[in-house]
């Protein structure tokens, strides 16, 4: 384009040409956790070694049986074909078994279950089935992106409620119930809680079913690291209340407990008719999960839970070492009993000093080590990091010291070792 770039019309005497988004695209907000993965592939361009602890992607790969399932059938050429939108029948009927096993819940695997491509497609395809212009839906707060951008796209407004002290969420849950007009259409929860790890009890999603009765609201629950607990400490399934399927659906995954996080594998079960509109939606927008995936998933769900609950193991070791070496040099920690993350507590003194994505900034910088700003999961995140806990302990212990360094601190001699004992939201 030449210097005649700002005339309506270009060399060929058609108008300029523009590209015009639809208006969602402009309710977005900008992405906060750009300019720390920006920099992140920067250094590890250059060759430093950057400790990354800001996404919670699994680094320990599948069980050996899974994988060699995999390559089974992927030599298999019936599974080469388009799949069902809504997933094999052998696999919903896993999951349905996993379901009454772990929390005595009954589904039918025909109506009541649908395969998605990882829980956050089949969220957001849920979204478009509930959701649309003038409706509102009530997130968590700190909240995930997704749980609020997918109703966004879907053209519904948000708002967002804090976690955590579960009684007052249920107690603003049913307050704004009472003075919004009209009433919010659906609620969404997540337990274990991502980004800050509060867990409930089973008493909790009882309360929820009452007030969605109460009120009218549909319930969406995000379960994605109920495989993921620690010191004996069960994650509830919200499914498992009385009532739950009447009002709502629970999404689960694949990806933490199992190590299948690049398979995208996901399943919605509950309400069957609003497991039928999002197969509806599905239908038109995707062919089904890859065969092969779901032949070897039917495999990890019906052979490898040891291999999931050791999994948890390793990932309770790790918080150990995270929580302890950080409060060695002066931070305040609560440790999770669920979940891949630990919701870190910036130090006062930084916390006077500079924002989220600043601290998170500088950790990067000047320490090498990556996570993520609590602000990029909205304001209630603000001073708070999330480690995920997908490093080994080495390089955890690791990490401290470079974020000692980073801040000027050494390992406070004051503080013993000890096993930490986790609190509840």
């Amino acid at each position: 384009m030449n210097e005649s770039s700002s005339s309506p019309f270009a060399d060929d005497g058609f108008p300029q040409f523009k590209v015009r988004l639809a208006e969602r695209m402009s309710r977005l907000p900008p992405y906060l956790f750009g300019r720390i993965n920006a920099l992140l592939y920067k250094k590890r361009r250059a060759g430093d070694d950057v400790i990354d602890l800001g996404m919670g992607n699994p680094s320990d790969p599948p069980h050996d049986m899974v994988i060699e399932k995999l390559v089974e059938a992927a030599r298999d050429p019936t599974n080469h074909g388009y799949s069902q939108s809504t997933g094999i029948m052998n696999l919903r009927r896993e999951v349905a078994s996993k379901y009454l096993k772990k929390y005595g819940v009954r589904l039918d695997p025909e109506g009541e279950i649908i395969v998605c491509l990882g829980s956050k497609e089949g969220f957001s395809h849920m979204c478009l089935a509930l959701m649309g212009p003038g409706d509102t839906a009530i997130v968590p707060a700190p909240t995930f992106p997704a749980h609020a951008h997918a109703v966004t796209l879907a053209s519904g407004n948000v708002i967002s409620l804090e976690v955590a002290d579960c009684e007052r969420f249920l107690s603003n849950v049913a307050f704004t119930c009472q003075h919004l007009h009209p009433r919010p259409k659906l609620l969404i929860i997540n337990y274990p809680h991502n980004p800050s790890s509060v867990t409930v009890e089973p008493e909790f999603f009882v309360e929820v079913v009452k007030l969605a009765r109460r009120y009218g609201f549909m319930v969406i629950s995000d379960a994605a690291y109920v495989d993921v607990a620690f010191d004996g400490y069960q994650p509830p399934s919200f499914l498992a209340a009385p009532g739950a399927a009447d009002v709502g659906v629970e999404f689960t995954t694949m990806s933490k407990g199992y190590n299948m996080a690049g398979w995208r594998i996901g399943f919605c079960a509950g309400n069957s008719e609003m497991v039928r509109a999002l197969g509806t939606i599905k239908a038109y927008y995707d062919y089904g999960m890859f065969q092969a995936i779901q032949v070897a998933a039917i495999v990890a769900l019906r052979h490898t839970e040891a291999a999931v609950e050791a999994q948890a193991a390793i990932y309770q070791h790790r918080r150990d070492v995270l929580v302890e070496g950080l409060r060695r040099i002066g931070w305040d920690i609560t440790p999770p009993r669920a979940g891949m993350f630990v919701w870190a507590k910036i130090p006062d003194y930084w916390r006077a000093r500079m924002d989220t994505l600043s601290f998170a900034m500088k950790l990067l910088e000047e320490g090498d080590v990556a996570a993520s700003p609590g602000s990029g999961f909205g304001p209630a995140g603000e001073g708070f990091l999330r480690m995920a806990l997908v490093e080994n302990e080495a390089r955890l212990r690791q990490a401290v010291r470079q974020i000692g360094r980073c801040l000027g601190q050494e390992a406070r001699p004051d503080v013993k070792e000890r096993t930490p004992k986790p609190v509840s939201g």
